[in-house]
């Protein structure tokens, strides 16, 4: 249902059932929060890269032929599961690329949003498609409200519209809209640009990026003052300087 493969410095996970266009049950989205922190504790992960099976769907959510609604109580506690893949993602410490191979829907969408990076094939629709059948993408709420205008947000959720690729970027849920030719290259290409830079920096400013995300002007701008001060103590941030001032190519420490 997942499938995990590293080679370093880059952690490829696949949601791995492309003949149903990769949904996402009970089950799979467990083990989708699961091997994201497999790869985020990884230290020659570099860089976590999810992505759908086939060419087809990156993911079209939530599995409703997987007893959805037949216990809603008893499944209750299941369901967390798609919480727990977004907290996965923000918390791994590491840069995150969504490789949007195909349609990001429901619960799919939100796993290609909670990324950091979305790189979409030209072709892909995404969007929020729950209202049709009577449901309501709950969880998705969270990452959605972070990324794009409300009123947008809750239009699409509203009724259930698709977006295109190109329209998505507009609206910052997508880094970039390539031909499905160009995907892996360009995936490649983003993995070694991020896996040349400093992981120490990259982390910390990655959590000081979500950190400062819900607090008040004040106190981000409180919190990221000592956050560049902390990023100036690393031996990372001395070599950066060094390096720049010699006319050379840094050596990185991850320190």
């Amino acid at each position: 249902m997942i499938r995990h493969d590293s080679t370093p410095p880059r952690a490829t996970i696949t949601i791995d059932d492309p003949e149903r266009h990769n949904p996402l049950s009970a089950t799979a989205m467990a083990e989708l929060a699961a091997t994201i922190d497999r790869a985020a504790a990884d230290p020659a992960v570099r860089v976590i890269v999810v992505t759908g099976a086939g060419d087809k769907a990156f993911s079209a959510g939530g599995d409703l032929a997987g007893d959805f609604v037949d216990d809603p109580m008893g499944h209750h506690a299941d369901r967390a599961a798609l919480a727990d893949a977004f907290r996965a993602l923000r918390k791994a410490g590491k840069p995150t690329i969504a490789r949007i191979n195909g349609h990001a829907l429901g619960g799919g969408f939100g796993v290609a949003v909670a990324c950091d990076i979305g790189i979409a094939v030209d072709t892909a629709a995404l969007g929020m498609p729950e209202i049709n059948v009577g449901l309501w993408p709950m969880m998705v709420i969270a990452v959605v409200q972070r990324a794009m205008p409300h009123k947008a947000a809750l239009e699409l959720m509203m009724t259930g519209r698709r977006l295109s690729a190109d329209e998505a970027m507009s609206l910052g849920l997508v880094s970039r809209v390539v031909e499905s030719s160009d995907l892996d290259a360009v995936v490649d290409e983003t993995v070694d640009a991020l896996s040349s830079k400093s992981s120490t920096v990259l982390q910390m400013g990655r959590d000081a990026f979500y950190g400062a995300q819900d607090m008040d002007f004040d106190a981000a701008l409180d919190y990221l003052h000592n956050g560049l001060t902390a990023v100036a103590l690393t031996d990372d941030a001395a070599e950066g300087v060094a390096a720049f001032l010699e006319k050379r190519e840094p050596n990185w420490s991850g320190s």
